[in-house]
C-alpha cells in the first residue's frame, strides 16, 4: 500500500462503532426473516447475514459525501451507507414512511440522503449506473468517489465487462466490488466462472484487481481505503474482490440444500462479527463491553422496527407521486 494511499489505523472506538453496525445490521435481517416467514413483508427477500464487513469495512472508508450502488442483497449496504434503521424496515414493509414511501421494497432501497442511489433487482445492472454517478462527479468537480456492490455472478453479465471497460477508458472515480460467496443464486462459482480468481479480470481493463479477506472487516476497510484514494486522486477504477459467504439460502424461499455437508459450519466458524469480537478482545476491550455494543445494536434495532410496523400503508393516490410522463 503506497503512503500516498495508506489508510489510518482505525481506533478502538473506531473498530467498536464498525462492530455496532455489523450486528445492527444482522439483527434487521434476522428481522426481516422472522417476518417474512410469518407473512408481514410482502415478495422476496434476500438476506445478507454473514456479509456484514464487506459492506461496513467499505462505508467506513467512505466520506460523507461519496455514493453507493448495490444488489438486490441490498439492506447491509444501504444501513452501513446510512440509512435510518426504521425508514429501511419501513420500505420493507411497505410503510408511507419507509424510504422510497413503501413502493420499492425489499430489492429497490434508496436514500439519497446519504448517497446510496439504490440497490437493484437485474444482475449486473447498476455497474453501468455507477459509471453515470462517478461520471457526473468527475464532470462537476465534486471529488467523489462511488463504490458499487455487486456478487460473483455479475462478473459474467456483459454489462461488468463494458462498465469496467468504459470505466478505466475515462479513469472514473469508481470502486468495482465483487462480494464474492461462491454462488451465483444456487449455482456454485465452480460451474459458471472459468476462472477461480475473480480479481484477475481487472487485468484485461488495465486497472488494479485485488483479492481481500471480505470477513474482516478492518482488511476491507484498508483495502477499500487504498482504492478510494486512487479514484479521488484522478487515477480511475479498482476491482476489488471480497471472499465471504451467505449464512443463508440465496431468498427466503432458498434452503440451500445444494451447499456440501460442512460448508456452512466451517464459513460460521470465520462470521465477521466474532472475527471483529475476538479482535477487540486481544486488544483489551472487555467482554462486558463487547456485550453492551450487542445490547445497544439489538435496542435500536427493536426500536425501529416497532417504530416501522406502526406507521400506516401508502394512500393509494400516492401511486402517481414520483411518476414522470412525457406528453
Amino acid at each position: 500500500m503506497s503512503e500516498k494511499a495508506k489508510t489510518a489505523a482505525a481506533t478502538v472506538d473506531e473498530q467498536l462503532g464498525m462492530l455496532r453496525s455489523m450486528l445492527e445490521i444482522r439483527f434487521f435481517e434476522d428481522e426481516c426473516q422472522r417476518l417474512f416467514a410469518r407473512g408481514e413483508v410482502r415478495g422476496s427477500t434476500h438476506l445478507y447475514q454473514g456479509q456484514e464487513a464487506v459492506a461496513v469495512g467499505a462505508c467506513a472508508a467512505l466520506r460523507e459525501y461519496d455514493t453507493m450502488t448495490c444488489t438486490y442483497r441490498g439492506h447491509g449496504a444501504t444501513l452501513a451507507k446510512g440509512a435510518p434503521l426504521n425508514e429501511t424496515f419501513g420500505e420493507i414493509f411497505g410503510r408511507a414512511k419507509g424510504l422510497c414511501g413503501g413502493k420499492g421494497g425489499s430489492m429497490h432501497l434508496t436514500d439519497l440522503r446519504v448517497g446510496a442511489l439504490g440497490s437493484h433487482a437485474i444482475v449486473g445492472a447498476h455497474l453501468p449506473i455507477a459509471n453515470g454517478a462517478a461520471f457526473a462527479a468527475a464532470y462537476r468537480g465534486t471529488g467523489s468517489v462511488h463504490v458499487c456492490f455487486f456478487g460473483d455472478g455479475s462478473t459474467n453479465i456483459g454489462g461488468f465487462h463494458e462498465a469496467l471497460n468504459l470505466a478505466s477508458l475515462w479513469k472514473l472515480p469508481v470502486v468495482f466490488i465483487c462480494e464474492n460467496n461462491l454462488y451465483g443464486e444456487y449455482s456454485p462459482l465452480v460451474l459458471t466462472t472459468p476462472i477461480s480468481r475473480l480479481a484477475d479480470r481487472a487485468g484485461s481493463y488495465g486497472m488494479p484487481g485485488v483479492q481481500m479477506d471480505g470477513n474482516q472487516v478492518l482488511e476491507v476497510r484498508d483495502v477499500v481505503g487504498e482504492a478510494v484514494a486512487r479514484a479521488r486522486d484522478g487515477e480511475g477504477p479498482t476491482l476489488i474482490e471480497a471472499l465471504t459467504y451467505r449464512q443463508r439460502g440465496h431468498s427466503r424461499t432458498d434452503p440451500a440444500t445444494y451447499r456440501p455437508e460442512g460448508e456452512l459450519d466451517e464459513w460460521l466458524k470465520r462470521d465477521p462479527i466474532l472475527l471483529l469480537e475476538r479482535g477487540l478482545g486481544g486488544a483489551g476491550v472487555e467482554a462486558k463491553d463487547l456485550e453492551a455494543v450487542r445490547e445497544e445494536a439489538g435496542t435500536a434495532v427493536a426500536t425501529a422496527l416497532a417504530e416501522a410496523v406502526s406507521w400506516p400503508e401508502p394512500e393509494a393516490e400516492s401511486r402517481f407521486d414520483d411518476v414522470w410522463a412525457v406528453v
